[in-house]
């Protein structure tokens, strides 16, 4: 039995957008605004499962908590440069359990933030 390799790319934006019910041009608008991992060098945009909790992350924040870019990107700094692996994946976890918590009625799309 093969394991799951959580960093392969293998989903496009698109794919992404129909996961969250979310609108792709809403999910460009969050990655041009440089809130998602970078993908330099590639044809295509694809991202790993671990990108996915991280983008479903951004989502949450500006469709449900109605935080900002720049908010954002502060809450990502902190995940980033102020919590081990093993801390930012635990939280990581929680959020995703608070999210699948959500009905499709709780998540409103925001067009700008």
């Amino acid at each position: 039995m093969a394991l799951l390799d959580n960093d392969k790319l293998i989903l496009p934006i698109s794919s992404i957008a129909e996961l969250l019910n979310a609108k792709v041009r809403t999910l460009k608008m969050y990655e041009d605004k440089g809130l998602f991992p970078k993908k330099n060098g590639q044809l295509k945009k694809l991202y790993s499962i671990n990108d996915i909790k991280l983008i479903s992350f951004v989502y949450y924040l500006a469709s449900v908590k109605k935080v900002n870019a720049n908010g954002i990107r502060y809450i990502l700094d902190i995940l980033e440069n102020n919590m081990d692996e093993n801390n930012r994946q635990e939280f990581l976890d929680i959020v995703e359990a608070k999210m699948e918590s959500l009905s499709g009625i709780d998540v409103k799309d925001v067009e700008i933030i």
